[in-house]
């Protein structure tokens, strides 16, 4: 919710920006628009893959101004975060395309900034934004929030990768105010960025833990969702936050923690989607379990 705040007041400040400073002779039907580049808008450039998905065009209008004014509002009120999607916003607001972050529920705009973010980072890491990243975040953004707003965070996703950004400050402003279940989703979200494709490369992996650390996930836990996706001889074990020389006591009681750290319930607040997130984690933790049981004989 405070960054769907900000933004709305960004978009304000930036409509008056560009209203006042707009040339009398110009037309006020569209305060966003320039005449001068109307046959420009109807063209669309097609270099990758988000010019195809939700690409935007590169039209200006205000001389540019309205990404400084919403990065410099944004920084004000928002700190890195903020300041990078005033940043982008204003940008958007240049090229006639508005958008923001609204959600699915309380928080969920919260949730949203932070994933478009950290999302871009995972993508770009290895030097390049493959197609099944993209479907992988558009299906999430579909059925979390409907495929209008989707197709607006896909484009705002576009202008985020497009940006030079400190990836430890923004993670460390994601963990001064989101709770830690819902940073525990985030990161099992940013494994399955990094797997769309069936497999992780090393410099996704490393940034996920960089990142990680940065949000203050604790060892067990990032072990844990990681070997949801890259699975070894261990990889049970790991789910469950244990050594394989744990008693079947120690297995059982792991077990009944985390399904109450992972309970979906716990973030129902942030949609859907991110709440069959967890039900997937709940189910890994059930068959994880019942692997450690069938090997053990336990009853």
């Amino acid at each position: 919710m405070k960054y769907l705040l900000l933004l709305i007041l960004i978009g304000i400040a930036i409509y008056y920006a560009m209203k006042w400073q707009k040339p009398k002779h110009q037309s006020s039907g569209n305060p966003y628009s320039n005449p001068e580049s109307t046959n420009q808008n109807t063209a669309q450039s097609d270099t990758g893959p988000y010019q195809q998905a939700g690409g935007t065009s590169k039209s200006k209008s205000g001389g540019g101004y309205g990404k400084w004014i919403g990065g410099g509002l944004g920084w004000a009120f928002g700190g890195p975060i903020g300041g990078l999607l005033g940043f982008v916003f204003g940008s958007m607001f240049d090229g006639s395309s508005i958008t923001r972050p609204t959600g699915g529920g309380p928080g969920s705009g919260d949730f949203v900034a932070s994933l478009l973010v950290l999302t871009a980072a995972v993508m770009k890491v290895d030097g390049k934004v493959t197609r099944s990243e993209l479907e992988f975040v558009k299906r999430f953004l579909v059925n979390n929030f409907g495929p209008q707003r989707a197709s607006e965070y896909v484009s705002m996703l576009g202008e985020i990768v497009k940006k030079e950004f400190n990836v430890s400050e923004m993670s460390l402003q994601i963990k001064q105010y989101m709770d830690y279940s819902s940073r525990l989703m985030l990161l099992q979200y940013l494994f399955g960025v990094a797997m769309s494709d069936g497999k992780a490369g090393t410099e996704e992996i490393g940034l996920i833990n960089t990142i990680a650390s940065y949000l203050g996930i604790n060892r067990p836990d990032y072990d844990s969702i990681k070997a949801m996706f890259i699975k070894d001889t261990d990889s049970a074990y790991k789910i469950l936050e244990i050594d394989s020389s744990a008693s079947n006591e120690e297995v059982k009681k792991a077990y009944r923690e985390l399904a109450k750290k992972y309970h979906p319930d716990k973030v129902a607040h942030l949609g859907e989607e991110v709440k069959k997130s967890a039900e997937e984690k709940i189910m890994q933790l059930n068959a994880a379990y019942d692997s450690i049981k069938a090997k053990r004989g336990m009853v």
